[in-house]
């Protein structure tokens, strides 16, 4: 019994130092924790009605919102690091496509976590119920 997870120990570090030798990044959100914090911004009017990378139609009014790795269906908890508000958002959406941000949201929750004049703000992002992987 040792010996097998030794065996398996090793096979995880192998591949582990291989994927770093070939230059692939491990990505947080499936490798580490469900918490992250970083900045978030927002999208909605030259989108509303287009569809979204999940294949629905965007809509700017809904509790929706764009990440690079997450599953679609993904439920998220974002919470605004000015204010202290929080919001529930679907992840249905790819992006945001901005160097260092980490989610976009639709106006609607932009809204509720009273960013729309800002633009963009730090955000602590928690991952409540992943979604189905595609």
């Amino acid at each position: 019994m040792t010996v097998k997870r030794r065996i398996g120990s090793t096979a995880i570090a192998v591949l582990l130092l291989f994927s770093c030798a070939m230059g692939c990044r491990l990505a947080p959100w499936r490798w580490g924790g469900d918490v992250h914090k970083g900045i978030a911004s927002w999208y909605g009017p030259g989108f509303h009605g287009r569809r979204t990378a999940s294949g629905e139609v965007f809509d700017q009014n809904a509790m929706t919102a764009a990440h690079r790795e997450l599953p679609f269906g993904t439920r998220v908890r974002v919470k605004n690091l000015r204010n202290g508000r929080s919001v529930i958002v679907r992840i249905n959406d790819r992006g945001p496509f901005v160097r260092g941000r980490i989610i976009d949201l639709s106006k609607e929750a932009a809204r509720r976590l009273d960013m729309v004049a800002d633009g963009i703000v730090p955000v602590r992002v928690e991952v409540i119920k992943r979604g189905p992987r595609r």
